[in-house]
């Protein structure tokens, strides 16, 4: 042996062991095999539709303090989406801190009320995982870089 050992060679030997163990079940039996590999290529499902957002009422309330001092930020959550349209509460992370813990904080907490149309995948509802941005503006603070796409007609409803 060299360089690593025994230690080092073993992710080798298990993956020649694995595509042995795979080649002597394909030869026997084609059905294993297939499934197999159709799981190792499938992953999660895709949705055909995505999760629609149905709140009226702005769920994130600014600090206070922070809104007095014109601290601006932005938070992108991670959201699980249940087939009922409810963003599971337990499951809600912070994928990008604005770097303010109290944004972060009234992200999250902002986050439990909102609803939505679920994703769908051939018409059924489907349990999705979306990254949701969430952003805090100061009407008289100078705007952030980046900010430009905010203002995008498009994007405005």
């Amino acid at each position: 042996m060299t360089g690593g050992g025994y230690i080092a060679d073993m992710p080798r030997t298990l993956s020649c062991t694995l595509l042995l163990l795979l080649v002597l079940i394909g030869c026997s039996d084609k059905g294993p095999v297939q499934k197999m590999a159709q799981a190792f290529q499938r992953g999660p499902a895709h949705p055909d539709e995505f999760p629609t957002a149905l709140n009226t009422e702005q769920a994130f309330r600014y600090p206070a303090e922070l809104y007095a001092r014109r601290v601006q930020g932005n938070v992108t959550l991670r959201l699980y989406i249940e087939t009922t349209g409810q963003a599971r509460a337990d499951s809600t992370r912070i994928e990008e801190s604005s770097g303010y813990g109290a944004l972060d904080s009234a992200a999250v907490k902002g986050s439990h009320e909102l609803r939505f149309v679920p994703a769908k995948l051939h018409g059924e509802p489907l349990a999705t995982t979306v990254l949701f941005p969430v952003y805090f503006r100061h009407p008289e603070a100078h705007a952030l870089p980046g900010d430009t796409i905010l203002n995008t007609p498009a994007l405005i409803p």
